[in-house]
């Protein structure tokens, strides 16, 4: 394979948004170098890239874009990065700048873009929609974008408050040892919750806004019997719900308000026989138009590398479990 070489100066030439770039101990450029197979060096604000011309390309694009992002005075995680890098498989080319540009959430501690076909149709599904499903492995991002969709429209007056909403299921252990009340046993699994909100409006703002109810973070089983006007409502881990559930929490719904429902319909802790309600859901209300669906895949994990291996794999097993037990049907039948 004929290697290639490209010389990429970064404008402009700024020592701390260049540092911002290369991550901690170059984190971020061993990340595209390992994405891309290439070799990269720098001195200052050139880049040395060598490699096969298609990723030395997509590298050189990886590092402008990035660039162009530290501007914003963001400071680039690895989770920013591998979702970039998901920009330039094929299959996400249809997310030009302009659209992505224009997706941008801005919250007062830090600004949102989402990356990568996925996030896009998601983000501009919850804008377009009053009821929302985002559906897919852990780690892509369907929380945490929601809860900045969700800070977006308060700060912007849109909505009135936020509620966020997780059933009170145990995942492979039991809340029953816990201390306290319901509330108190369910606050670790709203942890996650709680930390993007912390990191997007600050702890002090988050105390502030809870303390006034115009945040509200609550077990589903408080759902029940309420009308929610002029609300943005996230319900997260869903496929813990049961279908009566989430028919009880889709009809408290009211005018001006807005719904994101998220799940992993591979992570069901329902006890045995139980039917999950966003399975049950997402065939029911498939055919209606005024409510967005939008479906993440293994390659949109935006955690550690081995995580999207991890999920690839563990879809390869089941689907290879589904043949076999297909093949051993049908050798009984004849």
């Amino acid at each position: 394979m004929t290697n290639h070489t490209l010389s990429l100066t970064l404008t402009p030439d700024n020592a701390q948004r260049l540092s911002n770039l290369c991550g901690r101990l170059n984190e971020h450029i061993h990340q595209i170098e390992s994405f891309l197979t290439l070799t990269i060096q720098q001195r200052g604000n050139v880049f040395q890239l060598s490699g096969s011309e298609s990723a030395i390309a997509d590298g050189g694009h990886i590092l402008e874009s990035l660039y162009q992002d530290t501007a914003h005075g963001n400071l680039l995680h690895p989770s920013m990065v591998h979702l970039a890098l998901q920009e330039t498989m094929p299959s996400e080319a249809s997310d030009s700048d302009g659209e992505t540009e224009q997706l941008f959430i801005k919250t007062p501690k830090s600004s949102v873009k989402p990356r990568g076909k996925h996030q896009c149709e998601y983000v501009r599904s919850i804008h377009q929609h009053d009821i929302n499903f985002g559906i897919g492995p852990a780690g892509t991002g369907k929380t945490y974008l929601a809860v900045a969709c969700a800070v977006e429209a308060l700060l912007k007056e849109e909505v009135n408050r936020v509620l966020l909403v997780r059933p009170a299921v145990e995942a492979g252990e039991k809340l029953g040892f816990l201390p306290g009340d319901l509330a108190q046993k369910i606050d670790p699994y709203l942890r996650p919750l709680y930390d993007a909100l912390y990191e997007m409006l600050g702890f002090e703002k988050v105390a502030r806004l809870i303390e006034k109810n115009v945040i509200e973070v609550a077990p589903l089983a408080y759902m029940r019997g309420r009308t929610l006007n002029n609300s943005f409502i996230i319900l997260d881990e869903s496929q813990n719900t049961t279908t009566s559930q989430m028919k009880m929490f889709l009809t408290r719904i009211g005018f001006g308000s807005t719904a994101v429902i998220t799940g992993d319909v591979t992570q069901i802790d329902l006890p045995k026989g139980t039917r999950s309600g966003l399975i049950h859901v997402s065939k029911v209300l498939a055919g209606i138009n005024e409510i967005g669906f939008t479906y993440f895949e293994a390659k949109d994990v935006v955690r550690h590398r081995l995580v999207q291996r991890i999920v690839e794999a563990y879809d390869e097993f089941d689907r290879s479990s589904v043949s076999t037990l297909n093949s051993k049907d049908s050798a009984q039948d004849q």
